[in-house]
Protein backbone atom coordinates (compact mmCIF):
# COMPACT_ATOMS: atom_id res chain seq x y z
CA UNK A 1 0.00 0.00 0.00
CA UNK A 2 1.40 3.39 -0.99
CA UNK A 3 0.96 6.14 1.61
CA UNK A 4 1.20 9.79 0.58
CA UNK A 5 1.57 12.27 3.43
CA UNK A 6 1.67 15.68 1.80
CA UNK A 7 2.55 18.85 3.72
CA UNK A 8 2.10 17.34 7.18
CA UNK A 9 4.11 15.47 9.82
CA UNK A 10 1.55 12.82 10.81
CA UNK A 11 3.19 9.94 8.96
CA UNK A 12 3.36 7.56 11.92
CA UNK A 13 -0.24 8.29 12.90
CA UNK A 14 -1.42 7.75 9.31
CA UNK A 15 0.34 4.39 9.14
CA UNK A 16 -1.26 3.36 12.44
CA UNK A 17 -4.69 4.26 11.11
CA UNK A 18 -4.10 2.21 7.98
CA UNK A 19 -2.97 -0.77 10.07
CA UNK A 20 -6.47 -0.96 11.57
CA UNK A 21 -7.63 -2.19 8.17
CA UNK A 22 -4.42 -3.80 6.82
CA UNK A 23 -2.46 -5.16 9.82
CA UNK A 24 -0.09 -7.31 7.74
CA UNK A 25 0.31 -4.96 4.77
CA UNK A 26 3.77 -3.58 4.02
CA UNK A 27 3.40 0.15 3.51
CA UNK A 28 5.47 2.34 1.25
CA UNK A 29 5.59 5.96 2.39
CA UNK A 30 5.98 8.29 -0.60
CA UNK A 31 6.84 12.00 -0.63
CA UNK A 32 5.41 12.81 -4.06
CA UNK A 33 2.06 11.70 -5.42
CA UNK A 34 2.04 9.62 -8.60
CA UNK A 35 -1.32 8.43 -9.89
CA UNK A 36 -1.25 4.74 -10.74
CA UNK A 37 -3.50 1.71 -10.69
CA UNK A 38 -2.31 0.48 -7.30
CA UNK A 39 -3.89 0.85 -3.89
CA UNK A 40 -2.99 4.04 -2.05
CA UNK A 41 -3.97 6.30 0.84
CA UNK A 42 -3.40 10.02 0.31
CA UNK A 43 -3.62 12.73 2.97
CA UNK A 44 -2.77 16.42 2.73
CA UNK A 45 -2.93 19.56 4.87
CA UNK A 46 -2.85 22.96 3.18
CA UNK A 47 -2.46 25.91 5.56
CA UNK A 48 -2.82 29.66 5.20
CA UNK A 49 -3.09 32.38 7.84
CA UNK A 50 -6.88 32.22 7.71
CA UNK A 51 -7.78 28.58 7.04
CA UNK A 52 -6.62 24.95 7.02
CA UNK A 53 -7.71 22.56 4.26
CA UNK A 54 -7.67 18.82 4.93
CA UNK A 55 -7.79 16.33 2.04
CA UNK A 56 -8.00 12.55 2.00
CA UNK A 57 -8.16 10.07 -0.90
CA UNK A 58 -8.35 6.29 -0.63
CA UNK A 59 -8.02 4.11 -3.71
CA UNK A 60 -8.58 0.39 -3.22
CA UNK A 61 -9.21 -2.43 -5.68
CA UNK A 62 -10.15 -0.05 -8.47
CA UNK A 63 -12.48 2.14 -6.41
CA UNK A 64 -11.63 5.61 -5.17
CA UNK A 65 -13.21 7.81 -2.51
CA UNK A 66 -12.14 11.30 -1.48
CA UNK A 67 -13.18 13.98 0.98
CA UNK A 68 -12.15 17.46 2.03
CA UNK A 69 -12.91 19.88 4.84
CA UNK A 70 -11.91 23.44 5.52
CA UNK A 71 -11.57 24.94 9.00
CA UNK A 72 -10.67 28.41 10.12
CA UNK A 73 -7.19 28.43 11.61
CA UNK A 74 -8.36 29.65 15.01
CA UNK A 75 -11.04 26.91 15.13
CA UNK A 76 -8.68 23.99 14.60
CA UNK A 77 -7.35 22.68 17.92
CA UNK A 78 -6.17 19.24 16.77
CA UNK A 79 -4.91 18.93 13.20
CA UNK A 80 -3.96 15.28 13.65
CA UNK A 81 -7.50 14.31 14.65
CA UNK A 82 -9.11 16.39 11.89
CA UNK A 83 -6.93 14.69 9.28
CA UNK A 84 -7.40 11.12 10.50
CA UNK A 85 -11.13 11.49 11.12
CA UNK A 86 -11.46 12.64 7.51
CA UNK A 87 -9.65 9.59 6.15
CA UNK A 88 -11.16 6.98 8.47
CA UNK A 89 -14.66 6.89 6.88
CA UNK A 90 -13.08 6.38 3.45
CA UNK A 91 -11.14 3.37 4.69
CA UNK A 92 -14.18 2.00 6.47
CA UNK A 93 -16.43 2.35 3.42
CA UNK A 94 -14.16 0.78 0.81
CA UNK A 95 -12.88 -1.99 3.10
CA UNK A 96 -16.45 -2.88 4.05
CA UNK A 97 -16.10 -3.13 7.84
CA UNK A 98 -15.86 -0.99 10.94
CA UNK A 99 -13.11 -1.73 13.52
CA UNK A 100 -14.75 -2.29 16.89
CA UNK A 101 -12.46 0.27 18.52
CA UNK A 102 -13.17 2.73 15.74
CA UNK A 103 -10.16 4.85 14.84
CA UNK A 104 -8.52 4.43 18.26
CA UNK A 105 -4.94 3.27 17.80
CA UNK A 106 -3.53 3.88 21.29
CA UNK A 107 -2.35 1.27 23.77
CA UNK A 108 -4.46 2.54 26.70
CA UNK A 109 -8.15 3.09 25.85
CA UNK A 110 -9.15 2.65 29.50
CA UNK A 111 -6.82 5.46 30.55
CA UNK A 112 -8.29 7.70 27.88
CA UNK A 113 -11.89 7.09 28.93
CA UNK A 114 -10.95 7.36 32.63
CA UNK A 115 -9.45 10.80 32.11
CA UNK A 116 -12.54 11.94 30.25
CA UNK A 117 -14.77 10.48 32.97
CA UNK A 118 -12.85 12.36 35.71
CA UNK A 119 -12.77 15.54 33.65
CA UNK A 120 -16.53 15.46 32.93
CA UNK A 121 -18.75 12.48 33.74
CA UNK A 122 -19.49 8.92 32.64
CA UNK A 123 -22.08 9.92 30.04
CA UNK A 124 -19.72 12.41 28.41
CA UNK A 125 -16.91 9.85 28.40
CA UNK A 126 -19.09 7.30 26.58
CA UNK A 127 -20.24 9.82 24.02
CA UNK A 128 -16.63 10.88 23.46
CA UNK A 129 -15.61 7.33 22.59
CA UNK A 130 -18.58 6.64 20.34
CA UNK A 131 -18.93 9.98 18.55
CA UNK A 132 -15.34 11.22 18.53
CA UNK A 133 -13.48 7.95 17.87
CA UNK A 134 -16.30 5.86 16.32
CA UNK A 135 -15.83 3.04 18.84
CA UNK A 136 -18.80 0.71 19.17
CA UNK A 137 -21.02 0.48 22.24
CA UNK A 138 -19.61 -2.85 23.45
CA UNK A 139 -15.94 -1.80 23.45
CA UNK A 140 -16.84 1.55 25.01
CA UNK A 141 -18.60 -0.26 27.86
CA UNK A 142 -15.60 -2.55 28.32
CA UNK A 143 -13.20 0.39 28.57
CA UNK A 144 -15.56 2.11 31.01
CA UNK A 145 -15.85 -0.96 33.26
CA UNK A 146 -12.07 -1.29 33.38
CA UNK A 147 -11.66 2.41 34.16
CA UNK A 148 -14.20 2.28 37.00
CA UNK A 149 -12.34 -0.67 38.57
CA UNK A 150 -8.95 1.00 38.17
CA UNK A 151 -9.84 4.45 39.46
CA UNK A 152 -10.10 3.67 43.22
CA UNK A 153 -6.76 1.81 43.11
CA UNK A 154 -5.08 4.68 41.27
CA UNK A 155 -6.52 7.27 43.65
CA UNK A 156 -5.30 5.28 46.67
CA UNK A 157 -1.70 5.15 45.38
CA UNK A 158 0.49 7.69 47.25
CA UNK A 159 2.34 10.20 45.07
CA UNK A 160 5.73 9.14 46.44
CA UNK A 161 5.11 5.41 45.93
CA UNK A 162 6.76 3.21 43.35
CA UNK A 163 6.82 -0.33 42.03
CA UNK A 164 9.98 -2.32 41.42
CA UNK A 165 10.16 -4.27 38.15
CA UNK A 166 12.72 -7.08 37.89
CA UNK A 167 13.57 -8.35 34.38
CA UNK A 168 14.66 -11.96 33.88
CA UNK A 169 15.19 -12.32 30.08
CA UNK A 170 15.53 -16.11 29.95
CA UNK A 171 13.08 -18.84 28.91
CA UNK A 172 13.16 -22.62 28.44
CA UNK A 173 12.46 -22.14 24.70
CA UNK A 174 11.20 -19.33 22.48
CA UNK A 175 7.49 -19.45 21.64
CA UNK A 176 6.61 -18.89 17.99
CA UNK A 177 4.60 -15.72 18.70
CA UNK A 178 7.24 -14.15 20.98
CA UNK A 179 9.19 -11.03 20.02
CA UNK A 180 10.77 -10.32 23.40
CA UNK A 181 14.52 -10.35 23.86
CA UNK A 182 15.06 -13.61 25.72
CA UNK A 183 17.56 -16.43 25.74
CA UNK A 184 16.75 -20.14 25.87
CA UNK A 185 18.29 -21.44 29.10
CA UNK A 186 19.53 -24.60 27.42
CA UNK A 187 21.96 -22.75 25.15
CA UNK A 188 25.66 -22.60 25.98
CA UNK A 189 25.48 -18.80 25.83
CA UNK A 190 22.74 -18.62 28.44
CA UNK A 191 24.51 -21.06 30.74
CA UNK A 192 27.52 -18.76 30.79
CA UNK A 193 25.51 -15.55 31.04
CA UNK A 194 23.03 -16.43 33.77
CA UNK A 195 25.40 -16.55 36.79
CA UNK A 196 27.01 -13.25 35.71
CA UNK A 197 23.60 -11.77 35.05
CA UNK A 198 22.32 -12.67 38.51
CA UNK A 199 25.39 -11.06 40.13
CA UNK A 200 25.01 -7.82 38.18
CA UNK A 201 21.27 -7.75 38.78
CA UNK A 202 21.84 -7.91 42.54
CA UNK A 203 24.30 -5.02 42.23
CA UNK A 204 21.77 -2.97 40.28
CA UNK A 205 19.10 -3.73 42.90
CA UNK A 206 21.33 -2.25 45.61
CA UNK A 207 22.10 0.88 43.56
CA UNK A 208 18.43 1.38 42.71
CA UNK A 209 17.35 0.99 46.33
CA UNK A 210 19.79 3.71 47.36
CA UNK A 211 18.32 6.10 44.77
CA UNK A 212 14.80 5.33 45.98
CA UNK A 213 15.78 6.04 49.58
CA UNK A 214 17.57 9.27 48.68
CA UNK A 215 14.40 10.56 47.03
CA UNK A 216 11.95 9.49 49.73
CA UNK A 217 10.19 6.88 47.59
CA UNK A 218 8.06 4.14 49.15
CA UNK A 219 7.95 0.65 47.62
CA UNK A 220 4.41 -0.75 47.37
CA UNK A 221 4.68 -3.48 44.70
CA UNK A 222 7.34 -5.80 43.30
CA UNK A 223 6.88 -7.53 39.95
CA UNK A 224 9.23 -10.01 38.24
CA UNK A 225 8.72 -10.43 34.49
CA UNK A 226 10.65 -11.66 31.52
CA UNK A 227 11.20 -14.01 29.85
CA UNK A 228 10.32 -16.51 32.53
CA UNK A 229 11.80 -15.70 35.96
CA UNK A 230 11.44 -19.29 37.15
CA UNK A 231 13.82 -20.35 34.38
CA UNK A 232 16.48 -19.57 36.98
CA UNK A 233 17.53 -22.25 39.45
CA UNK A 234 16.18 -22.10 42.99
CA UNK A 235 19.48 -20.80 44.52
CA UNK A 236 19.59 -18.03 41.91
CA UNK A 237 16.02 -17.01 42.70
CA UNK A 238 16.90 -17.05 46.38
CA UNK A 239 19.94 -14.80 45.80
CA UNK A 240 17.89 -12.14 43.97
CA UNK A 241 15.01 -12.29 46.43
CA UNK A 242 17.47 -11.86 49.29
CA UNK A 243 19.12 -8.91 47.53
CA UNK A 244 15.72 -7.19 47.28
CA UNK A 245 14.99 -7.83 50.96
CA UNK A 246 18.40 -6.55 52.01
CA UNK A 247 18.20 -3.44 49.83
CA UNK A 248 14.60 -2.23 50.03
CA UNK A 249 12.17 -1.45 52.82
CA UNK A 250 9.35 -3.93 52.14
CA UNK A 251 7.30 -3.03 55.21
CA UNK A 252 4.45 -1.51 53.15
CA UNK A 253 4.91 -3.66 50.06
CA UNK A 254 1.56 -5.41 49.81
CA UNK A 255 1.93 -7.07 46.43
CA UNK A 256 4.86 -9.27 45.40
CA UNK A 257 4.45 -10.98 42.02
CA UNK A 258 6.70 -13.42 40.17
CA UNK A 259 5.79 -14.72 36.74
CA UNK A 260 6.24 -18.49 36.81
CA UNK A 261 4.63 -18.52 33.40
CA UNK A 262 6.07 -21.70 31.95
CA UNK A 263 4.84 -24.76 33.86
CA UNK A 264 7.97 -26.67 32.77
CA UNK A 265 10.10 -24.31 34.89
CA UNK A 266 8.13 -24.78 38.11
CA UNK A 267 9.45 -27.08 40.83
CA UNK A 268 8.49 -27.63 44.45
CA UNK A 269 11.86 -26.23 45.50
CA UNK A 270 11.41 -23.00 43.51
CA UNK A 271 7.89 -22.48 44.85
CA UNK A 272 9.27 -23.00 48.36
CA UNK A 273 11.90 -20.31 47.79
CA UNK A 274 9.27 -17.85 46.51
CA UNK A 275 7.01 -18.57 49.46
CA UNK A 276 9.89 -18.17 51.95
CA UNK A 277 10.48 -14.67 50.63
CA UNK A 278 6.79 -13.67 50.87
CA UNK A 279 5.96 -13.71 47.17
CA UNK A 280 2.16 -13.69 47.21
CA UNK A 281 1.20 -13.70 43.52
CA UNK A 282 2.40 -15.90 40.68
CA UNK A 283 1.44 -16.57 37.07
CA UNK A 284 1.13 -20.06 35.64
CA UNK A 285 0.34 -19.48 31.99
CA UNK A 286 -1.11 -22.29 29.88
CA UNK A 287 -1.76 -20.01 26.82
CA UNK A 288 -3.98 -22.91 25.74
CA UNK A 289 -5.08 -26.24 27.20
CA UNK A 290 -4.66 -28.00 23.84
CA UNK A 291 -1.54 -30.16 23.54
CA UNK A 292 -1.57 -29.88 19.76
CA UNK A 293 -1.64 -26.08 19.86
CA UNK A 294 1.10 -26.04 22.52
CA UNK A 295 3.26 -28.05 20.16
CA UNK A 296 2.48 -25.65 17.30
CA UNK A 297 3.70 -22.64 19.25
CA UNK A 298 6.91 -24.26 20.51
CA UNK A 299 5.94 -25.00 24.08
CA UNK A 300 7.59 -28.04 25.63
CA UNK A 301 4.95 -28.81 28.22
CA UNK A 302 1.54 -30.43 28.14
CA UNK A 303 -1.79 -29.09 29.29
CA UNK A 304 -1.72 -31.77 31.96
CA UNK A 305 1.55 -30.41 33.33
CA UNK A 306 0.00 -26.95 33.64
CA UNK A 307 -2.77 -28.35 35.80
CA UNK A 308 -0.30 -30.41 37.83
CA UNK A 309 1.90 -27.38 38.62
CA UNK A 310 -1.18 -25.28 39.39
CA UNK A 311 -2.28 -27.83 42.00
CA UNK A 312 1.26 -27.91 43.40
CA UNK A 313 1.25 -24.11 43.77
CA UNK A 314 -2.05 -24.29 45.65
CA UNK A 315 -0.58 -26.91 47.96
CA UNK A 316 2.37 -24.61 48.64
CA UNK A 317 -0.04 -21.89 49.76
CA UNK A 318 -0.30 -19.54 46.77
CA UNK A 319 -3.70 -17.85 46.94
CA UNK A 320 -3.32 -15.45 43.99
CA UNK A 321 -2.63 -17.21 40.69
CA UNK A 322 -2.96 -15.70 37.21
CA UNK A 323 -3.41 -17.70 34.03
CA UNK A 324 -2.79 -16.25 30.55
CA UNK A 325 -4.72 -17.49 27.52
CA UNK A 326 -4.29 -16.34 23.91
CA UNK A 327 -7.05 -16.08 21.31
CA UNK A 328 -5.94 -16.80 17.74
CA UNK A 329 -3.04 -19.20 18.25
CA UNK A 330 -2.02 -21.23 15.16
CA UNK A 331 -3.99 -24.44 15.00
CA UNK A 332 -6.53 -23.33 17.59
CA UNK A 333 -10.21 -22.77 16.86
CA UNK A 334 -13.28 -21.51 18.66
CA UNK A 335 -14.10 -24.86 20.26
CA UNK A 336 -10.51 -25.27 21.48
CA UNK A 337 -10.43 -21.78 22.93
CA UNK A 338 -13.75 -22.38 24.70
CA UNK A 339 -12.31 -25.49 26.36
CA UNK A 340 -9.26 -23.53 27.51
CA UNK A 341 -11.30 -20.72 29.07
CA UNK A 342 -13.63 -23.21 30.74
CA UNK A 343 -10.65 -25.13 32.14
CA UNK A 344 -8.98 -22.04 33.61
CA UNK A 345 -12.27 -21.07 35.28
CA UNK A 346 -12.84 -24.58 36.65
CA UNK A 347 -9.39 -24.53 38.25
CA UNK A 348 -10.38 -21.35 40.08
CA UNK A 349 -7.57 -19.00 39.05
CA UNK A 350 -8.05 -15.62 40.73
CA UNK A 351 -6.87 -13.80 37.60
CA UNK A 352 -7.35 -14.84 33.97
CA UNK A 353 -5.77 -12.63 31.34
CA UNK A 354 -7.15 -13.03 27.83
CA UNK A 355 -4.73 -11.92 25.12
CA UNK A 356 -5.25 -11.52 21.40
CA UNK A 357 -2.43 -12.91 19.28
CA UNK A 358 -0.21 -10.11 17.99
CA UNK A 359 1.84 -10.79 14.87
CA UNK A 360 5.13 -9.19 15.85
CA UNK A 361 7.63 -8.70 13.04
CA UNK A 362 10.50 -10.60 14.72
CA UNK A 363 8.42 -13.55 15.92
CA UNK A 364 8.84 -16.97 14.34
CA UNK A 365 5.17 -17.05 13.42
CA UNK A 366 5.82 -14.12 11.06
CA UNK A 367 9.43 -14.71 9.94
CA UNK A 368 8.64 -18.29 8.97
CA UNK A 369 5.37 -17.32 7.30
CA UNK A 370 3.17 -19.23 9.72
CA UNK A 371 0.75 -16.35 10.09
CA UNK A 372 -1.29 -17.46 7.09
CA UNK A 373 -2.55 -20.37 9.18
CA UNK A 374 -4.00 -18.02 11.80
CA UNK A 375 -7.76 -17.61 11.52
CA UNK A 376 -8.53 -14.07 12.69
CA UNK A 377 -12.22 -14.17 11.78
CA UNK A 378 -13.24 -16.22 14.81
CA UNK A 379 -11.35 -14.10 17.34
CA UNK A 380 -14.27 -11.76 17.97
CA UNK A 381 -16.38 -14.81 18.78
CA UNK A 382 -13.67 -16.15 21.11
CA UNK A 383 -13.41 -12.86 22.99
CA UNK A 384 -17.18 -12.57 23.25
CA UNK A 385 -17.38 -16.05 24.77
CA UNK A 386 -14.58 -15.21 27.21
CA UNK A 387 -16.36 -12.03 28.30
CA UNK A 388 -19.69 -13.83 28.75
CA UNK A 389 -18.46 -16.86 30.68
CA UNK A 390 -16.00 -14.94 32.85
CA UNK A 391 -18.71 -12.45 33.80
CA UNK A 392 -21.12 -15.28 34.58
CA UNK A 393 -18.49 -16.79 36.89
CA UNK A 394 -17.96 -13.60 38.85
CA UNK A 395 -14.88 -12.18 37.14
CA UNK A 396 -14.57 -8.47 36.34
CA UNK A 397 -12.31 -6.73 33.77
CA UNK A 398 -9.73 -4.80 35.77
CA UNK A 399 -7.02 -3.76 33.32
CA UNK A 400 -6.60 -3.64 29.58
CA UNK A 401 -4.13 -2.75 26.87
CA UNK A 402 -3.77 -3.06 23.13
CA UNK A 403 -0.82 -4.14 21.01
CA UNK A 404 0.35 -3.19 17.57
CA UNK A 405 -0.57 -5.82 14.96
CA UNK A 406 -3.01 -7.63 17.24
CA UNK A 407 -5.29 -9.75 15.09
CA UNK A 408 -8.55 -7.94 14.39
CA UNK A 409 -7.27 -4.85 16.22
CA UNK A 410 -8.58 -6.42 19.44
CA UNK A 411 -7.43 -6.00 23.03
CA UNK A 412 -5.84 -7.86 25.94
CA UNK A 413 -7.96 -7.87 29.09
CA UNK A 414 -7.09 -8.89 32.62
CA UNK A 415 -10.07 -10.43 34.41
CA UNK A 416 -10.14 -11.08 38.14
CA UNK A 417 -12.39 -12.00 41.00
CA UNK A 418 -13.45 -8.83 42.87
CA UNK A 419 -10.74 -7.68 45.25
CA UNK A 420 -8.06 -9.79 43.52
CA UNK A 421 -6.80 -7.07 41.15
CA UNK A 422 -3.06 -6.96 40.42
CA UNK A 423 -2.31 -3.35 41.39
CA UNK A 424 1.01 -3.36 39.58
CA UNK A 425 -0.69 -4.16 36.27
CA UNK A 426 -3.05 -1.22 36.70
CA UNK A 427 -0.50 1.34 37.89
CA UNK A 428 2.13 0.30 35.34
CA UNK A 429 -0.18 0.05 32.34
CA UNK A 430 -2.03 3.29 32.99
CA UNK A 431 1.22 5.07 33.97
CA UNK A 432 0.03 6.37 37.34
CA UNK A 433 3.03 5.33 39.46
CA UNK A 434 6.81 5.55 39.29
CA UNK A 435 8.33 2.28 38.08
CA UNK A 436 11.96 1.64 39.03
CA UNK A 437 13.22 -1.18 36.83
CA UNK A 438 16.26 -3.45 37.03
CA UNK A 439 17.65 -5.97 34.57
CA UNK A 440 18.24 -6.21 30.84
CA UNK A 441 15.55 -4.68 28.64
CA UNK A 442 13.76 -2.99 31.52
CA UNK A 443 12.56 0.62 31.48
CA UNK A 444 12.35 2.93 34.48
CA UNK A 445 9.40 5.36 34.29
CA UNK A 446 9.34 8.52 36.41
CA UNK A 447 6.18 10.64 36.54
CA UNK A 448 6.18 14.40 36.98
CA UNK A 449 3.46 16.08 39.07
CA UNK A 450 0.15 15.90 37.23
CA UNK A 451 1.74 13.31 34.93
CA UNK A 452 2.49 16.01 32.39
CA UNK A 453 5.82 14.35 31.66
CA UNK A 454 7.16 10.81 31.87
CA UNK A 455 10.93 10.38 32.02
CA UNK A 456 12.11 7.00 30.73
CA UNK A 457 15.48 5.45 31.54
CA UNK A 458 16.28 2.46 29.33
CA UNK A 459 18.55 -0.42 30.29
CA UNK A 460 20.45 -2.26 27.58
CA UNK A 461 18.27 -4.91 25.95
CA UNK A 462 20.64 -7.84 25.64
CA UNK A 463 22.02 -9.67 28.71
CA UNK A 464 25.59 -9.76 27.36
CA UNK A 465 25.50 -5.98 26.83
CA UNK A 466 23.90 -5.46 30.23
CA UNK A 467 26.80 -7.37 31.81
CA UNK A 468 29.67 -5.95 29.74
CA UNK A 469 28.47 -2.33 30.03
CA UNK A 470 27.21 -2.48 33.58
CA UNK A 471 29.12 0.68 34.51
CA UNK A 472 26.82 2.57 32.11
CA UNK A 473 23.78 1.03 33.81
CA UNK A 474 24.99 2.45 37.12
CA UNK A 475 25.61 5.85 35.53
CA UNK A 476 22.06 5.91 34.18
CA UNK A 477 20.71 5.58 37.73
CA UNK A 478 21.88 9.16 38.33
CA UNK A 479 18.99 10.22 36.11
CA UNK A 480 16.65 9.26 38.96
CA UNK A 481 18.19 11.84 41.27
CA UNK A 482 18.30 14.42 38.49
CA UNK A 483 14.61 13.89 37.78
CA UNK A 484 13.50 14.24 41.39
CA UNK A 485 15.74 17.24 41.90
CA UNK A 486 13.79 18.95 39.12
CA UNK A 487 10.54 17.41 40.39
CA UNK A 488 11.02 18.93 43.86
CA UNK A 489 11.73 22.37 42.39
CA UNK A 490 8.27 22.37 40.88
Amino acid sequence: MNIYCIKHKYIYETEKLLMLFFPLEKNNVCEEFHSDNGNYFYTEIEETDEKITFKAIFSYEGKTLSDEKILLTDQCADKEYELLSLGYPLLRTLCGFSPEWGMLTGVRPSKLIMNKMVEADEKTAKEYFINHFFANEEKTELALKVAKTELPIIEASPENSFSLYVSIPFCPTRCSYCSFVSHSIGSDTAKKLIPQYVDKLCEEIAVTAKKAEENGLVLTNVYWGGGTPTSLEAPQLDKILTAIEDSFDLSVCGEYTVEAGRPDTITEEKLGVLKKHNVNRISINPQTFSDDVLKNIGRCHSAGLTEEKYILAREKGFDFINMDLIAGLPGDDYEGFVKSIDKAISLGAENITVHTLALKRSSTIVTENESDSVNSQSIAKMLEYAKTVLTENGYIPYYMYRQSKALGNFENVGWCKPGKECKYNILMMEEYQHILSVGAGSVTKLLSPGIEKIERVFNFKFPFEYISRFDKIVEKKDKINAFFSEYNKN
